[in-house]
């Protein structure tokens, strides 16, 4: 009997099924990867926070949550091939039943998540020590900012980092749930190309507040979560409110609700401190602006606010009463930017700061209007007032 050859077994024999073996692994590897919804490969897939230039800020390195990797490297052991393994982890699967979402009168109680949203041109340290004054849960409160991409943009972005990193780094219970800063993708689209004189020219509104309907969806969109009850729309110059603000407004439990903006500043002619109303956006319709608005063509829009345009409406910052009701309500029409709190659901629902001419408005005034449209309540509150930035 022939003696048989042990390599010749292992070449004819061994070396072909194992050579099978290999060739069936890398096939069955690759096409296990793991896939988004549309099919498409982990890999090829840009995450939101590289499309948008955003920097968030959730934790302090102290408490970080932990760092996840998308791609897993593994060795075979003929150490001739690097194996790359698309990996998504199961806790960045989350399912949310809008259903239960809820905004209601006791929204601390019911630990209802607020979102703060604010463009920003120019850092005011006095805005941000009345943020950090604010009486609602920092656990259930996320801050929101877009900036300009411009020279002045760079600035503010440095100041707003430097305070955000402080608090956001300090003790747990000081901590902000989550705090996102956006850039605006160019210059062109800045709504802070004009100083505080010129921006404030009838000649410009259409086209300035725009730019500034623009960053407001901007803003909005990329920051709106799934269990966002409340978003409160809060001007980067407005430095003083109550402390209990958020409280305040929430337990009036309207879908839109304005705060009446005021500015401090001291009267030469009687020489003392006081105040004067500073924001016309928050009005109710009057017959004469609906004639007005009859005659004009589609791409005009009324600005309240200015003598060249006598639409006669009541202006909610003219019906101010020192000796009124803080609590006190009126229907608007109309409503400005610099403190508006709206449930998330009007949002959600389609109502956004138009950049175009909706009904003869724009920008906040538009998003009244889509809201009314929508079927949702606008109110405000003459004797409930917040402070303006004095120029």
């Amino acid at each position: 009997m022939a003696r048989i050859n042990a390599k010749n077994v292992l070449i004819k024999i061994v070396l072909p099924i194992f050579t099978v073996f290999l060739i069936f692994t890398v096939f069955i590897s690759r096409s296990n990867i793991e896939s988004l919804n549309n099919g498409e490969s982990v890999t090829k897939h840009r995450w939101a926070h590289e499309d948008e230039s955003s920097f968030y800020f959730p934790f302090s390195k102290k408490f970080s949550m932990p760092k996840y990797i998308y791609k897993k490297k593994t060795k075979n052991w003929l150490f001739f091939q690097n194996k790359q393994e698309d990996l998504i982890p199961q806790s960045h699967i989350a399912h949310y039943d809008l259903n239960t979402l809820q905004s209601t009168s006791d929204a601390a109680l019911n630990k209802e998540q607020v979102l703060i949203l604010t463009p920003m041109q120019t850092f005011n340290i006095e805005y941000w020590n009345n943020i950090l004054l604010l009486t609602y849960p920092r656990e259930l409160t996320e801050l929101g900012f877009i900036i300009p991409r411009n020279k002045n943009g760079d600035e503010t972005l440095k100041a707003l980092e430097a305070v955000i990193k402080k608090i956001q780094t300090d003790q747990k219970e000081s901590r902000f749930k989550k705090i996102t800063i956006l850039r605006q993708e160019s210059e062109s689209d800045s709504f802070n190309s004009l100083n505080e004189k010129d921006r404030h020219s009838l000649d410009v509104q259409k086209e300035r507040r725009s730019k500034m309907a623009l960053s407001r969806n901007q803003l909005l969109f990329s920051t709106i979560g799934p269990y966002t009850s409340w978003v409160l729309w809060l001007d980067s110059d407005i430095i003083e409110t109550p402390h209990s603000l958020i409280e305040d407004m929430t337990f009036h439990n309207k879908p839109v609700l304005a705060a009446n903006v005021y500015q401090r500043f001291y009267n030469e002619e009687t020489k003392k401190d006081d105040i004067r109303p500073y924001d016309f956006n928050n009005w109710a319709e009057s017959p004469i602006a609906l004639e007005l608005a009859a005659k004009m063509a589609d791409d005009e829009i009324i600005v309240e606010g200015y003598a060249e345009i006598a639409t006669y409406r009541p202006l909610m910052a003219k019906l101010y009463q020192s000796t009124g009701s803080p609590s006190e309500t009126m229907p608007l029409d109309g409503v400005g930017g610099g403190c508006t709190l709206v449930k998330a659901e009007v949002h959600r629902d389609g109502a956004m700061f138009p950049t175009f001419p909706f009904y003869h408005l724009i920008e906040t005034e538009g998003f009244a209007k889509m809201a009314k449209r929508l079927g949702y309540e606008v109110v405000g509150l003459p004797n409930y007032l917040v402070y303006h930035y004095n120029e």
